[in-house]
């Protein structure tokens, strides 16, 4: 019967509360969400697309011709973007919905077709020559424009990754490339550069209210690009006093902004990261004892196991503390 009926009885005198409670509680279990399935299959639906374009043309590259694959794939970019700009929402420095539902995987389809055009462009014809930073240059430009103009957080995680790919290969020498030489400092001290600006854009935007939600994105990146190089540092670059300091410096910082923004996510990555660098220090120094018998095997089992308890343990303390202000 329809919920309505219930009401107008209920106004009537004919039924109770009681029973008016009950059937809006029923009412309310048959509803279920499709919302976030429909986006699901969605993104998988455009990066099932650009995967089934690029087998078809890994499969026919001999009988369509690498011009016509060019082509095409500039056709389906330019195609997707004419769309997007045609449909577009007015730009605003705040957040701004997509003017219909199929807008967003549209344009991702878009900055992914243009990604494929360059990559195809170089490894083929070889366009930009030996000047791989512009390779990574342009895409990178142009995603960073269409995040902005389109507010799209999906194109801006798109162009921090180019902005991470075209800030290794400026700094690296040809011969580092050819020889896959990725050993070398001057990445790990890029990546530390890159994730000190990453954050203070996340700051920025934050704190000058410009796409303010792109900030978590900047600061998600750039929290574990750190880590990352910090830990790379640590494990390759000696000197792991200094860098195990650094490590709890990036720590430290992440973990006020973790209380500060009741996020248990970056509660989460500051405790996993830092504890692989506590664990790599304490083998450090349980190997320097190895020599005096048994010992330093039994001391490390003992942190091994008082360690994971020590973390559990905290997690689950702050979560308790977070959960009813948790943003993530």
């Amino acid at each position: 019967m329809d919920p309505q009926v219930f009401k107008q009885l209920h106004a009537g005198g004919l039924i109770s509360d009681d029973s008016l409670q009950r059937v809006e509680a029923l009412e309310k279990s048959r509803l279920f969400s499709l919302h976030w399935e429909l986006k699901a299959l969605l993104y998988l639906g455009v990066v099932l697309l650009s995967g089934g374009l690029g087998i078809l043309v890994y499969k026919n590259i001999e009988t369509i011709g690498h011009r016509a694959i060019l082509i095409f794939i500039a056709l389906v970019c330019a195609g997707c973007f004419y769309y997007c700009i045609r449909k577009k929402s007015p730009f605003s420095v705040h957040k701004v919905g997509p003017p219909d539902a199929f807008f967003d995987y549209i344009l991702l389809l878009a900055c992914l077709s243009f990604l494929t055009f360059i990559g195809y462009l170089q490894f083929q014809y070889d366009f930009f020559g030996d000047k791989y930073g512009l390779a990574t240059f342009i895409p990178m430009l142009v995603l960073f424009i269409s995040a902005y103009y389109f507010d799209h957080i999906g194109v801006l995680s798109l162009a921090i990754t180019n902005l991470a790919a075209w800030a290794g290969i400026a700094i690296t020498p040809t011969r580092i490339l050819k020889d896959n030489a990725f050993e070398d400092s001057r990445l790990i001290y890029t990546a530390l550069v890159l994730a000190a600006t990453l954050v203070l854009a996340g700051v920025a935007t934050e704190k000058r209210n410009i796409k303010k939600h792109f900030s978590f994105t900047y600061t998600n990146f750039g929290g574990h690009l750190a880590f990352i190089a910090g830990l790379a540092g640590l494990f390759t670059l000696g000197f792991y006093p200094l860098w195990f300091l650094a490590l709890l410096g990036i720590a430290w910082y992440f973990y006020q902004q973790a209380l500060k923004k009741r996020s248990f996510y970056f509660l989460v990555i500051t405790v996993l990261y830092s504890y692989i660098a506590l664990t790599y220090v304490a083998i450090k120094i349980l190997s320097v004892m190895g020599p005096y018998g048994s010992g330093p095997l039994y001391l490390g089992f003992m942190y091994l196991i008082l360690s994971a308890i020590g973390v559990v343990r905290f997690l689950i303390s702050h979560n308790q503390k977070m959960k009813t202000h948790d943003r993530l």
